[in-house]
């Protein structure tokens, strides 16, 4: 059942402790391996490395696997390997001879590749959508929330007015340039590495290009040698890509931890989505939120923990790439699973109104009063130093007219619409 065994007596721990968890994460890979093995099998017919016939029986026995898979699922033979000796031992069973050509022109190591670039591009793109929705769902509460003051701080100290409207956004604009690294994980997992072989090519005729449009991959893998470079290499790409928006998140998570303060104040959140201590009744915490910080913190080290097991590699397979695969997989599972619990739980955030009327944020409006003075004519830095002996000697008022007219991206411009063709404000 070993596409490498030789015959020869195999030590029973050496053999499971070199499989490790591939059974279990090839499940995941399982529906990609049959659509790789689907393309290569017509394209083996096209170049005449397998007869008409022959591709014809392939095809339809791998089609009516992948169908069962989708409908029931796979649990892979303990008898095999992994999900590439799996495939290949059903089609041998139900084809005999037939089956057993499968493998004509390719090694597991280019099966492998290309499993996990269909699963990562896949995966990526629905990341992708989770991410598009939670940046649409900002841009949609910053609209709503377009005037309500919130105190701006700089070293946890008052700085300047803000406001929901640019607090929401900025998170919104975030993930939108959060966007542009996930394409570009998206990119590294598009191209075919499949007739690489076991990184060094074949001398049979296969049709690269035909594989290529056949599983719609962008462009080819030109080089044997560099396709199979991009085995981690991809991984570590697709780490970072799922990392960057779980940063802008953790980010936005920590924001909520210390606005839902009472020392703050400055949003609520329903009972049902927070929780209580065991011994003081008045606590209700924003437990939701910080797990979220926790695990989107968390997830930044998988970048580097697939970099550290790259580290002292040189060119060519390996069997320690065997242990990126789970990483990869569990930070997928890990990231959509973060993004899907924001996605419920930020619509219920809602802000307190009319913050900025207490007079203890009365400083906020010191750069507004200098620039009041610089609208007559006082030079900025005069303007300053008056400000803050108005500020010194207790004299201060903050200026009572808004001024029209603001920088974009100010609180009385905050650009909204210029993200509408992200997501349409309606």
């Amino acid at each position: 059942m070993k596409p490498w065994d030789k015959g020869a007596p195999i030590d029973a721990l050496m053999e499971s402790f070199t499989v490790g968890r591939d059974r279990d994460v090839d499940v995941r890979l399982a529906r990609w391996d049959v659509v790789g093995s689907i393309a290569h099998a017509e394209m083996l017919g096209a170049v005449g490395l397998i007869s008409d016939d022959e591709r014809r029986q392939l095809t339809t026995a791998l089609s009516d696997m992948l169908e069962e898979i989708d409908r029931d699922g796979i649990v892979i033979d303990p008898a095999c390997e992994d999900i590439h000796s799996h495939v290949e031992a059903m089609l041998t069973r139900k084809l005999g001879d037939v089956g057993k050509k499968i493998h004509t022109g390719r090694s597991r190591n280019d099966q492998v590749l290309v499993d996990l670039k269909l699963f990562l591009r896949h995966e990526l793109r629905s990341t992708r959508m989770r991410v598009k929705e939670l940046a649409e769902l900002l841009i949609r509460l910053a609209k709503k929330h377009v005037n309500v003051e919130l105190p701006g701080y700089t070293h946890f100290q008052i700085a300047m007015p803000s406001s929901f409207g640019l607090w929401f956004g900025g998170y919104a604009e975030a993930l939108i340039e959060d966007l542009r690294v996930l394409d570009m994980g998206i990119d590294a997992a598009n191209a075919n590495p499949l007739g690489s072989a076991a990184g060094f090519g074949t001398s049979l005729p296969l049709d690269r290009e035909l594989t290529t449009r056949s599983l719609n991959f962008d462009r080819v893998h030109v080089t044997s040698t560099f396709a199979q470079m991009s085995r981690g290499r991809t991984e570590k790409l697709a780490a970072i890509a799922l990392a960057q928006p779980l940063s802008t998140l953790a980010r936005f998570a920590a924001d909520v931890v210390q606005y839902a303060s009472q020392n703050y104040g400055f949003i609520t959140l329903p009972e049902a989505f927070t929780t209580g201590s065991s011994i003081m009744p008045h606590k209700r915490n924003p437990d939701v939120f910080e797990v979220l910080r926790a695990r989107c913190n968390r997830m930044q080290s998988v970048p580097h923990e697939i970099a550290t097991m790259l580290s002292n590699l040189p060119s060519g397979y390996h069997r320690d790439m065997q242990f990126i695969k789970d990483v990869i997989v569990d930070a997928i599972d890990e990231t959509q699973l973060l993004l899907d619990v924001a996605l419920h739980v930020v619509p219920h955030i809602t802000p307190v109104e009319n913050l900025l009327q207490d007079p203890s944020y009365d400083a906020v409006f010191s750069v507004a009063r200098v620039e009041e003075l610089v609208r007559t004519g006082v030079p900025f830095r005069d303007a300053y130093r008056m400000v803050a002996d108005e500020l010194k000697n207790g004299t201060f008022a903050r200026p009572t007219t808004i001024v029209e007219g603001s920088a974009l991206g100010s609180v009385g411009n905050p650009g909204i619409e210029a993200l509408s063709p992200f997501a349409p404000l309606g």
